[in-house]
């Protein structure tokens, strides 16, 4: 698929790349044209000094897994109650859609090229480094940021049992979850891994164990098989009614309740593109990769537009307990149509489980966070010291400035840990459709480089035949919902500077990246023809890896699942 590269480093630090089409030509020593030929800083030559240690059943249940966290389980609650029954599956619809379009541009992208830096290095590379730079920067930010969101919200979970709720013993909370989070991380990426794969449930596992226990129990409470026997059926779509008025009980206030859910329901999503972060750690990538991308579209299918069909049954919008943007109670709307269908015992169980969602989406942040950092010291877009990495692989240093980021969760001890958890939400959700954008402007570039160099995108491991239109789809909706996701500040007496901020800094941010760095380095802008689509791509060779064969039974289902 990729043609093998020859290096020259010459004395300032440039390489000049020479595709080279066989070992015949290597051999043979054939002259080129050097000025013909793609130049690239040294630094994206170097060759990562993370370690390939996860097999594939790592990879797919960090995708399958790592990122159903707290906005699908607890946020949803507040979908509903802004949207309706009906607006709120219709939101999480449209954004799966857009989140898959993300992957399918990211994946067709990480399968070519499956190297440490991930989306950061594609809009490096194939667009212009100030937007590499400014994406970077941006998406690092908004996985520290969603660090804390995610310890915030165990703290939250942990009022169903602690009624009084004292500012000592959410502090006591926040401070072992971030101590087991961080811990997680230290011990390096292949026991990351493993804990992925078995500690959650003990953590990812046990996600999947709950999705199905809440899809059965959904249905048997719909269906009138609670100790109330009350049969829901549609009712609650009829009554309060499929859409809730947010602004006003006509179709305009029923359309602008939908338009709102699509920010908090991308909350939810936020994060599915960090199983592209571990290409530069994942044995046989391209094949793993491969795979992720396309079972995510039946994960994307069953963990959340199912899971939303189905509690949009059994939960009225207008219920008072549904979390709102105040207070501190915890009131997952799963936990909370159990307690309304007279299920004991049940409730606790699952807002156990929910609350080491919680945990588990934060280790897989700060992993995804500190990765990011890391490939963006390699390439100079952050302090050097950022990339060393110790003898076992592990970009320490960049874990630990991750790390700094965990206290952000302590703001909630004095302004309500529900609205910290709404704030850091909807500021994550936003700066992810930034990112997405930004995946959907790389992927055309990428998609012209590989014409300009006459590589044939059907000779590819992956190659999606909906292209570009799936990119234009992306890049649509994100530049909508940024452009008018504030919209509420704007009418009579709604004006909050706090929400006007939160609305429309992430924007601002990043072109503020973009300029500083254009002004200051000058990127020259390349044609599709100068796009560099060769150096530091490793052969199918370098990264073949053949899975062991399984040893007993377990290890055979294990293998059918997840490889």
């Amino acid at each position: 698929m990729n043609e093998p590269v020859k290096d020259v480093i010459d004395d300032k630090g440039v390489t000049d790349v020479y595709p080279i089409t066989s070992l015949r030509d290597a051999e043979a020593g054939d002259d080129y044209d050097a000025e013909k030929d793609v130049k690239v800083d040294v630094h994206t030559q170097l060759y990562d000094g993370v370690q390939r240690k996860m097999e594939q059943r790592h990879m797919q249940m960090i995708a399958l897994a790592g990122t159903i966290g707290t906005g699908l389980f607890l946020n949803s609650g507040r979908i509903i109650a802004h949207g309706g029954p009906v607006g709120a599956l219709l939101a999480f619809i449209t954004t799966g859609t857009i989140a898959y379009g993300t992957l399918m541009c990211l994946g067709e992208m990480a399968v070519y090229a499956p190297i440490s830096g991930g989306y950061i290095h594609f809009a490096e590379r194939w667009v212009n480094p100030a937007v590499g730079f400014a994406v970077g920067w941006q998406v690092t930010v908004q996985y520290c940021i969603s660090m804390p969101s995610e310890m915030i919200a165990a703290n939250i979970l942990c009022s169903y049992w602690d009624t009084g709720f004292a500012v000592s013993h959410q502090a006591a909370y926040i401070t072992t979850f971030i101590v087991c989070g961080s811990l997680v991380n230290y011990f390096g990426a292949r026991w990351f891994g493993e804990s992925e794969f078995w500690t959650d449930g003990r953590f990812a596992t046990m996600k999947i164990i709950l999705v199905i226990i809440l899809i059965i129990t959904s249905l048997v409470i719909d269906l009138g098989g609670g100790p109330k026997k009350d049969r829901i059926g549609f009712r609650y779509w009829k009554d309060p009614g499929p859409f809730a008025p947010f602004y006003g009980d006509d179709n305009l206030g029923y359309f602008l309740g939908w338009f709102t859910d699509l920010v908090q329901a991308a909350g939810s999503y936020m994060g599915i593109e960090m199983v592209i972060v571990a290409a530069a750690e994942v044995r046989n990538p391209r094949v793993a990769l491969k795979k992720a991308v396309k079972r995510l579209f039946w994960r994307i299918l069953i963990f959340y537009i199912l899971l939303i069909f189905l509690v949009s049954l059994i939960v009225r919008y207008d219920d008072p307990e549904l979390l709102q943007s105040k207070g501190t109670a915890a009131s997952s709307p799963f936990v909370l149509a159990m307690k309304r269908a007279g299920i004991q015992g049940l409730p606790h169980f699952v807002n156990a489980c929910v609350l080491l969602s919680a945990f588990s989406s934060g280790s897989s942040l700060m992993y995804s966070a500190s990765r990011m950092l890391y490939g963006m010291a390699l390439r100079g877009y952050a302090p050097k010291f950022f990339a060393f990495t110790t003898r076992r692989g592990l970009p320490l240093y960049a874990l630990m400035f991750t790390t700094c980021f965990y206290p952000l969760a302590y703001m909630s001890l004095s302004s309500g840990a529900s609205t910290v958890f709404n704030w850091f939400s909807n500021l994550t959700a936003l700066s992810g459709y930034v990112v997405w954008a930004t995946i959907g402007v790389t992927y055309l570039r990428f998609k012209a480089g590989l014409a300009a160099h006459g590589i044939d995108r059907k000779t590819l491991h992956y190659a999606n035949r909906f292209q570009p239109f799936i990119a234009y789809y992306v890049i649509f909706w994100a530049v909508v919902i940024l452009t008018f996701n504030g919209w509420q500040v704007f009418t009579k007496g709604n004006w909050d500077p706090s929400d006007f901020v939160i609305a429309y800094i992430p924007v601002p941010i990043f072109l503020t990246l973009v300029t500083g760095y254009t002004l200051v380095k000058r990127p020259k802008w390349q044609k599709p023809s100068e796009l560099d689509m060769y150096s530091n791509i490793p052969t199918d060779e370098q990264v073949a890896y053949e899975e062991p064969k399984p040893k007993n039974a377990f290890q055979k289902v294990v293998q059918f699942v997840f490889t």
